[in-house]
């Protein structure tokens, strides 16, 4: 599925619900979470609808790479010295929208284990 119409992600990156951008390409986009668990709290998210990591498949590899290399770009950009980027997978590990996105986390200690 190249795009869900009901996907809150989905509609983010086609414009219809607006979002403070930070990075637009041809394969993801990449904007400010909304309540920021960080100083720095970014979602990086593919154009490509991929509910979550345990659906994507042998032929996502691409996208998967590229995604944590925005972040790590981004973290550059931020200059942060020390990030978290992080794939919450399922309703127990936090997944709240069902479209695959990396969180980068920084600007703040992070703990050990996440909680």
């Amino acid at each position: 599925m190249a795009e869900a119409d009901d996907c809150i992600f989905c509609k983010i990156g086609r414009g219809e619900i607006p979002s403070q951008r930070v990075h637009e390409d041809g394969r993801c986009f990449a904007f400010e979470d909304i309540n920021p668990k960080a100083p720095t709290h970014i979602l990086i998210c593919p154009r490509e609808h991929v509910a979550s990591l345990a659906e994507a498949e042998a032929g996502d590899e691409a996208n998967l790479g590229h995604l944590l290399a925005v972040a790590a770009r981004l973290a550059r950009e931020r200059g942060l010295d020390s990030y978290r980027a992080v794939v919450n997978t399922g309703p127990g590990a936090g997944q709240t929208v069902f479209h695959l996105h990396v969180h980068l986390l920084g600007g703040r200690s992070m703990k050990w284990p996440p909680g």
